[in-house]
């Protein structure tokens, strides 16, 4: 029977790490599960959650028992596991010794626990830039992929404690392999931004729209809501629409492209001085961008993926209503 390997994180910032160590013991949290010995499906993991803790929303009620249940069931002995002390930068690598075990006394707060034998300790700083980024998870258990286990072995093998010193070569690959997981982080992001976005409602979606165009500078005024007159937001330096720049903007939230026939009805309603923005969160087909640019008004067209770059672009500069129809968080990346 082949071996998994497996990733166990010590608690939040790691601080059950010395007792795990000291222990030889890991050990995962959910106490009032209880025991899981007995549980052979998700699914009873799952009814348990959502008894013990009714706050947590559907999808981290589904994280959370994929996490309890392989911890239970997944894990055998003599798996590979390894966790992690951000404070010494240092991995430490084991072999699991016992079945799954539920009970109190072997570590602090958690009850779920396996015992484990620690065979050695490997430096973070002599990972590669795509085993680092695997092994930063911050889901609490996971497996790992044979590529990661490979490394580890081998410098847990080889004990070094310094990096390699890399080739001119191999250092331009050590970069790449950065830019690579730096270009997927954001465009991962680009698309949850959008997946956040795709949850709001018609209203919703407007009143983000012009929270992104006071976040550029505008200030804006929001049609009442009645028959649809051919404009939803109107932008402008003055908010009364009297000073130019004059903005009307339209916004349809819908999964279907929009076509030519509303472009060409959205600059029908517009006068001379305006100028138009038309934002489809389906985007649009061929016909309706070609009938955008062939306007003597100017029309931009703002797709999804647009919408994200205006997002990102001018998220320091929105209020706490846009702010709130889109909760953000900035994140740092070493240049």
């Amino acid at each position: 029977m082949s071996k998994n390997n497996w990733f166990i994180r010590a608690g939040e910032s790691a601080y059950l790490f010395e007792e795990f160590k000291e222990t030889q013991v890991i050990a995962i949290g959910w106490n009032e599960v209880g025991s899981l010995t007995q549980v052979r499906h998700t699914d009873d993991v799952k009814k348990r959650l959502r008894n013990e803790y009714p706050d947590y929303k559907d999808g981290k009620v589904n994280i959370t028992a994929g996490q309890l249940f392989r911890f239970a069931n997944d894990m055998k002995v003599g798996d590979l596991v390894v966790t992690y002390d951000p404070q010494t930068r240092e991995y430490l690598i084991g072999e699991i010794i016992s079945d799954y075990q539920y009970g109190e006394g072997m570590i602090s707060d958690k009850k779920h626990y396996r015992k484990v034998t620690w065979t050695g300790q490997v430096d973070r700083d002599v990972l590669t830039a795509n085993t680092r980024s695997t092994l930063g998870s911050k889901i609490t258990l996971f497996a790992l992929q044979p590529e990661t286990v490979k490394e580890l072995t081998h410098f847990l093998k080889s004990k070094r404690s310094e990096p390699l010193d890399l080739h001119p070569e191999e250092t331009e690959k050590e970069q790449a392999e950065l830019d690579a997981i730096k270009e997927d982080v954001i465009e991962r992001a680009h698309e949850f931004i959008k997946d956040k976005f795709n949850h709001l409602d018609w209203e919703e979606m407007q009143s983000l729209v012009a929270g992104v165009l006071r976040g550029m500078g505008y200030k804006t005024r929001i049609s009442v809501k009645g028959p649809d007159r051919g404009r939803d937001i109107i932008a402008s330096p003055d908010g009364l629409g009297l000073q130019q720049p004059r903005i009307m903007v339209e916004v349809k939230h819908r999964k279907n492209a929009m076509g030519s026939n509303e472009i060409r009805s959205f600059i029908g309603g517009l006068r001379p001085g305006d100028q138009g923005v038309y934002v489809s969160t389906g985007g649009f087909t061929r016909e309706a961008k070609y009938e955008a640019e062939r306007s003597n008004i100017p029309v931009s067209l703002v797709d999804a993926d647009l919408l994200v770059e205006l997002i990102n672009q001018h998220y320091d500069a929105f209020d706490s209503e846009a702010k709130s129809l889109m909760p953000l968080k900035k994140i740092y990346w070493p240049l």
